[in-house]
């Protein structure tokens, strides 16, 4: 299989290609187009000569187009499963869960696009009337990650299209093939040519950077790490591009002595596993009463290694593998760094031998502030529990890091939670639930963990531009 680029509604192919490898087994299983600057910006001419008349596409239309593409990923949905499966290692369970969450996007912002916000406001001083509109910002520039290959380029294309802007989308090179294949639906659905070009590169600074420095670009929305994002905020300063930043995240899962116990686990199997823990989103620091720990501890240990392993094409597997052996590397390196610091492995704790980059659900008791996996983001399978005292302390301990994305809090009393949420200094909380992902609702965080929202109301702002008009009356 070979993929090329997609630039003004065709497929262009490259001298140099990239392969994408199957994690589960090593293998390639495509090659695809690497984009060379020069083609950077012959996409940047393609969007920039669309994007006047797609911002002059009534709403209606462009929602209708977002709604046809919405029922054409769902009429698709194994398909999409398969392949996301196939270049990211998810199972196939979780890859059709992405599959009806990426969709979300298509359907919320074919409903959001018909209903323009705007402002009709007298001056205090009686002299005039005040018209606040919004406009699209124009061309845009998506960088999307490879752990949600299909849902992040759904909810930053959605959301781009439907304000009126043009896009080029630059996804991960470990999975370009899912965004493409969703790029030709839209293609298919009626977006026109020119209008979402798709280009995959292994030179992201040099191509990315390029379309930065043009000037041509209005707005940035990237997904991935906080060292890249603070270099990309620091581009878009010389020609004032608007960026959008969903960056890492450290989450705390804090199981108050009250908690329910059996509902805490539910949920940290689902906030931890989600994904094989490869999200931002993922609990990356458990926190939990001292007097609950033990049991909360046994309870997930056991719900841990019950876990079966395998391919994610596999039916049976409920874990795949994680990304590449850079990531499994990192795994081995954060356990054996716990555990020489006292940290107790109570389930797991390796890589697991074999073809595939398969690493061992984890759970280790015991582990210090000072670990490292207390503050880096794990993005894998592996849980690291640290009992406290009283629920002030939690909230201490949660909120002493750079990051700010997502907090949990499971507890018995609905009042101290909806308190304690209020002094978690997070951009999302979920209090006794695990999901807060929704396409109805602003994601994003604060501090080092990003700037704007993606999903609900806000998340097409970010792609607009107020207007104000001053009319004598």
């Amino acid at each position: 299989m070979r993929s090329g680029l997609l630039i003004g509604g065709e497929r262009i192919t490259t001298e140099d290609v990239f392969e994408v490898l199957d994690p589960a087994t090593g293998e390639p299983i495509a090659q695809v187009a690497d984009a060379t600057v020069a083609q950077g910006l012959a996409a940047l001419d393609s969007v920039s000569a669309a994007a006047p008349a797609w911002a002059a596409v009534p709403s209606r239309e462009r929602a209708e187009i977002l709604r046809r593409a919405f029922d054409a990923v769902l009429g698709r949905r194994e398909e999409f499963a398969r392949l996301i499966s196939a270049e990211m290692g998810k199972p196939l369970a979780e890859a059709r869960a992405e599959v009806d969450y990426g969709a979300e996007f298509l359907r919320w912002y074919s409903e959001e696009a018909a209903r323009p916000a705007g402002e009709y406001r007298r001056s205090p001083d009686g002299g005039s009337r005040l018209l606040v509109s919004r406009r699209p910002i124009g061309p845009c520039l998506l960088i999307t990650p490879w752990n949600f290959p299909l849902a992040m380029a759904t909810r930053k294309i959605a959301a781009a299209l439907a304000a009126g802007c043009t896009a080029i989308v630059k996804p991960a090179p470990q999975t370009p093939l899912t965004t493409i294949k969703f790029a030709e639906l839209l293609l298919e659905a009626g977006v026109p040519a020119g209008v979402l070009n798709v280009v995959t590169t292994l030179d992201a600074a040099g191509v990315c950077g390029a379309l930065l420095a043009d000037g041509r670009i209005r707005k940035l929305s990237f997904t991935g790490s906080t060292a890249v994002g603070r270099l990309l905020i620091a581009q878009c300063g010389r020609h004032v591009v608007r960026p959008s930043m969903e960056l890492g995240g450290n989450a705390p899962f804090i199981v108050d002595a009250d908690a329910d116990l059996e509902r805490a686990v539910d949920g940290a199997m689902v906030a931890k596993m989600r994904n094989m823990g490869e999200a931002c989103t993922a609990a990356n620091r458990f926190l939990v009463h001292r007097s609950v720990a033990e049991e909360f501890s046994t309870l997930l240990a056991q719900r841990m290694a019950a876990l079966a392993v395998g391919p994610g094409l596999e039916s049976a597997s409920q874990v795949g593998p994680v990304i590449d052996e850079a990531a499994r590397e990192k795994l081995t390196g954060l356990v054996d760094d716990a555990v020489a610091q006292g940290a107790q492995i109570r389930t797991g704790g390796k890589p697991i031998s074999g073809p595939g980059t398969f690493f061992e659900p984890t759970v280790l008791t015991g582990v210090v502030a000072g670990a490292r996996m207390f503050s880096e983001e794990i993005f894998g399978p592996v849980a690291g529990i640290t009992p406290f005292d009283d629920l002030d302390e939690a909230v201490r301990v949660a909120n002493a890091t750079e990051y700010g994305l997502v907090a949990y809090l499971y507890s018995g009393n609905v009042e101290r939670a909806l308190r304690t949420a209020e002094q978690l200094d997070f951009g999302m909380v979920g209090i006794n639930r695990a999901l807060v992902s929704n396409a109805a609702a602003p994601f994003g965080g604060i501090k080092q963990s990003g700037l704007g929202r993606e999903g609900g109301r806000e998340g097409i702002n970010d792609y607009l531009d107020l207007q104000y008009v001053a009319l004598d009356a």
